[in-house]
């Protein structure tokens, strides 16, 4: 029976009106009298006092979901004039998560202290060896909040479980959560080269996916249409429109104190038109001295000297642990015959690496010599699958990180070939994670709802997973912006038309598990949310 309809026929019972007591983020409440003695002549009527109970508690609606909540009966919580953030004792480092949350939900900020009722109580709580470096626990009883885990990170995730929950249900349902991600990298990259975004647009993405538990944010801004941050080492390469390192700094510390991580990409020899606008006699030229789009010689010295310049400009501005050094789409290595299109490279790489030299193998040495340039700088180097080759007398270095995006090159490798060599594996699969601006190439703008219902991090190509022997290596995954028809959509629809499956994809690398809502469901909350 509704509520409403209890209290119609039952006026006199306390507690229908919705005063002091009403149940709060855990649905409505039955309503039960007091049973009371018949009255005597030696004692006096007793005023009837109602008893309130509350059904069993569900899981707070976020995304992505909290993949553990154990219900339990109560009102929940949610912000009153005397609720605060409060620091545990001991934990003074979660301050910054403190006053967030609390400017977020509109309370005070307590600072370090005991909580009280009402309070939201953030502590660190170092675990076990096996703990999960990102995982929380919330527990909401006795009319407050406590979220503890093991680091900044998990605490702070804790933190944002709340923020969506009061957004969706306007209140945190009693009970405890315990909840940890799947995999440790879980990313938006936004392609900056191709098309100019403000520092504003960039900074709400940051806060976006921060929201979502993502933590890592991609930014690839060199590429053959423009160069988008502002350098000191080469100033003739940049482009008009860019980002000054001042609020690249500014992103760069909002987003490490959201705890995500910025990941530069200079993508090379390929992909460096803007670069080489500036430095012509580098472009590479084919047999008949036809200029190679966007690709860079490199049997030249000079060519190696101004792209580490620029590596190791970008590794000091950009603090994070990753940068990406690209090594996809190179020109030579996509002719059908590269020795014979490409005959001073072939000749290059006879030179240095032995009659059975290829122009792969130079460009696999190119590609472990910028890897070695960003390891130097204390940076852990990324690379995309198809500038990894099988075969050569070169080989790429082991400890590269593959981000697998396509098969769909010449010579083309299964992700399969990549695991089985040992090789930790990125996904970032142009099937179900690309955002193409203006939808070339067969590409077409995705909903979100082929990554949450079909998609999880072993699909890494096409729509069939790798063997879930290889599940520990694949690292996680990234939704990837790339603007190559740049003036298709405004800035402002970009964000609109990411909103949803940004959001299935962090669902599905927080949890692969096949959802428990289903896609209307969850799509109705990725617009609330």
């Amino acid at each position: 029976m509704a509520l409403g309809v209890v209290c119609a026929l039952g006026l006199g019972l306390a507690g229908c009106g919705g005063g002091d007591g009403a149940v709060v983020g855990a649905g409505p409440a039955s309503t039960t009298a007091a049973t009371t003695a018949p009255p005597s002549a030696a004692s006096p009527t007793p005023t009837p006092r109602p008893t309130r109970t509350y059904p069993m508690s569900t899981a707070p609606q976020t995304i992505p979901a909290v993949r553990e909540h154990v219900p339990a009966r109560g009102p929940g919580w949610r912000p009153g004039p005397g609720s605060a953030v409060v620091v545990a004792p001991g934990s003074d480092g979660l301050a910054d998560e403190a006053r967030l949350l609390a400017r977020e939900l509109g309370i005070a900020a307590r600072g370090e202290g005991r909580a009280r009722a009402g309070d939201v109580e953030l502590a660190l709580a170092p675990g076990g060896s096996g703990t999960a470096p990102e995982s929380y626990t919330m527990t909401v009883r006795d009319g407050r909040v406590r979220i503890s885990g093991p680091d900044q990170a998990g605490v702070f995730y804790g933190t944002r479980t709340v923020k969506q929950a009061v957004r969706s249900g306007g209140a945190v349902p009693e009970g405890v959560v315990r909840d940890r991600p799947d995999r440790p990298q879980r990313g938006l990259m936004v392609d900056i080269a191709r098309k100019h975004f403000t520092a504003a647009w960039l900074e709400a993405r940051v806060r976006e996916a921060a929201d979502l538990k993502l933590n890592q944010f991609g930014l690839h801004f060199s590429d053959d249409q423009a160069f988008r941050i502002a350098s000191d080492s080469h100033p003739e390469v940049v482009s008009p429109q860019h980002l000054t390192k001042a609020q690249v700094r500014r992103i760069v510390a909002l987003a490490a104190s959201l705890h995500v991580t910025v990941v530069p990409e200079i993508d090379s020899p390929g992909h460096l038109g803007a670069v080489l606008a500036a430095h012509p006699s580098l472009r590479l030229r084919d047999a008949r001295g036809t200029v190679a789009r966007g690709a860079i010689d490199i049997a030249r010295p000079q060519s190696a000297r101004i792209v580490d310049d620029l590596l190791r400009e970008y590794a000091a501005l950009f603090p994070g642990r990753y940068f990406h050094v690209g090594a996809d789409e190179y020109r030579a290595l996509m002719a059908d015959d590269p020795e014979a299109s490409y005959p001073a490279l072939a000749a290059e790489a006879r030179r240095r690496h032995g009659s059975a030299g290829r122009v792969q193998d130079l460009a696999t040495a190119w590609l472990n010599e910028r890897a070695a340039t960003v390891r130097a700088a204390g940076k852990q180097p990324k690379a995309w699958n198809d500038g990894i080759f099988r075969g050569g007398v070169v080989k790429a270095d082991e400890d590269l990180e593959v981000e697998y995006w396509t098969g769909r090159e010449l010579g083309a490798r299964p992700p399969a070939e990549y695991l089985a060599e040992g090789r930790p594996v990125v996904n970032v699969n142009d099937r179900y994670l690309y955002y193409v601006l203006g939808e070339p190439n067969q590409f077409t703008y995705p909903t979100g709802r082929a990554i949450y219902e079909k998609w999880t991090p072993l699909v890494l190509r096409g729509t069939q997973p790798v063997p879930e022997r290889y599940s520990r290596q694949i690292l996680g995954a990234r939704f990837a912006v790339w603007c190559d028809l740049a003036n298709a959509q405004t800035q402002a629809q970009v964000a609109a038309g990411i909103r949803t499956p940004l959001r299935a994809l962090a669902q599905k690398v927080w949890d692969p598990r096949p959802p428990a809502a289903p896609w209307q469901e969850f799509a109705a909350l990725a617009r609330r949310l």
